[in-house]
């Protein structure tokens, strides 16, 4: 079971990977107020949305405990940013304050995967 939850936090990882790299790649174009959301965003949120709910659900399969708070917030963020980036992938520009908000809580859900305990 160890490989198991190692190769989805693997892919997990990939997911944020992508969306904050498809954020990274758009920063001069959000100072120059063209930037879009790009395919490799949604993916990589849709990636980690599955990964997630599998992660957790493989680590209750093998008896581990769960933080339930700590993953109703990261889904939360991950819903707000899901919702954004959907609703938003076809438009050509998008305003600035939405796509920094969209690079900020991807970095906050990193965060707090990271320090909250």
């Amino acid at each position: 079971m160890d490989v198991l939850i190692n190769v989805f936090v693997g892919l997990h990882i990939i997911g944020i990977a992508s969306l904050l790299g498809g954020f990274l790649t758009q920063m001069k174009a959000m100072s120059a107020g063209t930037a879009r959301f790009v395919p490799a965003m949604l993916h990589g949120a849709l990636t980690m949305l599955v990964t997630g709910v599998a992660l957790v659900g493989l680590n209750q399969a093998d008896d581990m405990s769960v933080n339930t708070l700590k993953i109703g917030v990261k889904l939360a963020i991950l819903i707000v940013i899901l919702g954004l980036v959907y609703v938003k992938r076809d438009d050509e520009k998008i305003e600035k304050s939405l796509f920094g908000a969209v690079g900020g809580l991807t970095v906050v859900n990193i965060f707090i995967a990271l320090l909250w305990h």
